[in-house]
């Protein structure tokens, strides 16, 4: 084992030495760490344990909480060291919910780790029924007082715009991905268990539930009113936290639990506040909740029905706030109203920019919400020459390659590269395509595929790019999972991950007749020739 501390703390000492330059490095810098922590984490010496955690410590403002949560996700339930499951526990909310439901430590990890969680974790946990039993009952010696979230933090109040097009956009975009994932998994599983259908339920001044009758205590026990839940998330919505501030009445807010079938699910909710009678302090909101009402389901009308319309629904009102934030920044980026100072213009310049590509990225989420559930369909009468097609994108990602001083090398094997797919959606295919795979490229590499036009057996244009570094060694599974992050994966790869650019990719060849094959060197995406057949030209010399 000694040549694996070595080797491990070499590693730590070598990433501590470099001091990250930018945001993605920091990133690179945090998930290294992270998975070294985590899979020899019991075989470092002390010095080094302390010195990965300071670095740690001082990189998590520098690091997206998506990221954050992303990893929590990726060495939860391989990883054993307790003391990286306590730093993951002690981050905000959905990274500590992330790492606690899934973390698997032995029984006398979890009971030296409760003495140091906050109150946030021991919530967590309390929702759990996979824990030892002597764990459970140190949690409840603990108090119910002590399962508790803490009140919300006070944004700063010199966030700027661009933060809002950064996060906001993207909280909810992994919201629509995980309900196409929902949509297509759920044709094939069997009705869940009958819910419950009310409960009532207390919360304190913090707006944390104190107290629940009628569902099961972990299902809501520690969950806050004051704050809203990211999409998808436990919680409740907004409406519920404007409300709590204004220590006003809550009239049917949304609420999502997790828990058992019976508890799962969305609730809607109404409540009072409540003071003490003698000297009038706000003591909390008493309220009940029920099951939503069929017209009440968002965008009118049951999930299962038509999925398919309400995520359509839902990128409409995506749609909206983005171009609101967009239009108010060309407001001051053409100075309508005024003169604006520089640096101001610039950060308008800024956003317009972000807000376009995540308006590219919304496009793709439409495109996904109409394919979802598509099976393989004849060739499309269209024609696109995919040698053009080509041409077009690699013009397109110049500023991209520049920029993470990468180079594409696409050669052409045959010709004519006609193939039977519409214009838009060729260009859509092998750009997300390139797109994605050019983000997980370490600096200085190349990216090597070939376009190729042979005669086969299944008569289709091959479109093969080579495995970059980063997913050399991933799986098929791995590369089709929404959250899988892989190693050096570039900032602007963190919205749509790589696996959903791919499904997409997929999602949209399959439209057309063809397929997105995961090999185990390169990616290979087929479509339908549309070049003439040489027993076809053959037949017609003949002829004349």
């Amino acid at each position: 084992m000694g040549w694996l501390r070595v080797t491990a703390d070499s590693m730590i000492a070598t990433i501590l030495r470099q001091a990250p330059a930018d945001r993605r490095a920091s990133i690179a810098a945090w998930r290294q760490l992270t998975d070294i922590l985590a899979q020899r984490g019991n075989q470092l010496d002390t010095t080094d344990i302390r010195r990965a955690f300071h670095a740690l410590a001082v990189l998590r403002r520098d690091v997206p909480e998506k990221v954050r949560r992303d990893c929590a996700v990726a060495v939860a339930r391989h990883g054993r060291f307790a003391p990286l499951v306590a730093f993951y526990a002690n981050d905000v909310p959905a990274v500590s919910a992330t790492m606690l439901r899934r973390a698997r430590l032995a029984e006398a990890d979890w009971l030296a780790m409760l003495p140091t969680t906050a109150a946030t974790a021991r919530s967590i946990l309390a929702g759990r029924s996979d824990l030892p039993v002597s764990v459970r009952r140190a949690l409840d010696s603990l108090g119910a007082g002590s399962v508790a979230l803490p009140q919300p933090a006070i944004a700063a109040a010199d966030a700027s715009a661009a933060d809002i097009v950064d996060e906001a956009p993207a909280s909810q975009i992994s919201e629509l991905v995980r309900r196409i994932d929902k949509y297509q998994s759920s044709r094939s599983k069997p009705a869940p268990a009958r819910p419950r259908t009310s409960f009532l339920f207390e919360t304190g001044p913090d707006g944390v539930i104190r107290w629940v009758d009628g569902i099961t205590r972990g299902a809501a026990i520690g969950l806050s009113i004051a704050e809203s839940a990211l999409g998808g998330e436990p919680g409740t919505d907004g409406a519920a936290v404007g409300a709590f501030r204004q220590r006003a009445e809550i009239v049917n807010a949304r609420m999502i639990l997790e828990g058992s079938a019976a508890d799962a699910g969305e609730w809607r909710f109404s409540a009072l506040p409540w003071f003490d009678p003698a000297t009038g302090q706000f003591c909390g909101y008493r309220g009940t909740a029920r099951r939503p009402q069929h017209n009440e389901l968002p965008y009118g009308r049951p999930e299962s029905s038509d999925s398919g319309d309400s995520i359509r629904q839902l990128i409409h009102e995506l749609r909206s706030p983005l171009n609101a934030i967009s239009g108010f920044a060309q407001i001051i980026s053409g100075q309508m109203f005024g003169p604006v100072s520089g640096a101001y213009r610039k950060m308008a310049d800024s956003i317009i920019a972000d807000a376009g590509a995540v308006q590219d990225i919304i496009d793709d989420l439409e495109v996904a919400a109409r394919s979802t559930g598509v099976v393989e369909t004849k060739a499309s009468d269209e024609v696109a020459d995919l040698a053009t097609v080509m041409a077009q994108i690699e013009g397109d990602l110049a500023p991209l390659l520049a920029d993470q001083r990468i180079d594409l090398s696409i050669s052409r094997v045959g010709g004519p590269f006609l193939a039977h797919a519409d214009d838009a959606n060729s260009r859509r295919m092998v750009g997300r395509l390139l797109t994605a795979l050019v983000d997980i490229c370490e600096a200085g590499t190349t990216l090597v595929g070939q376009l190729v036009a042979e005669a086969g057996p299944d008569d289709m244009l091959q479109l093969r790019i080579v495995r970059p570094a980063a997913i050399r060694f991933a799986s098929a599974a791995d590369l089709l999972d929404p959250g899988f992050s892989p190693e050096g994966e570039a900032p602007g790869a963190a919205i749509l991950s790589l696996g959903f650019s791919l499904r997409l990719v997929d999602s949209l060849a399959r439209g057309a007749g063809g397929r997105l094959d995961i090999g185990h060197n390169a990616l290979t995406l087929y479509l339908p020739s549309a070049n003439p057949r040489a027993d076809t030209e053959l037949g017609a010399q003949h002829g004349e």
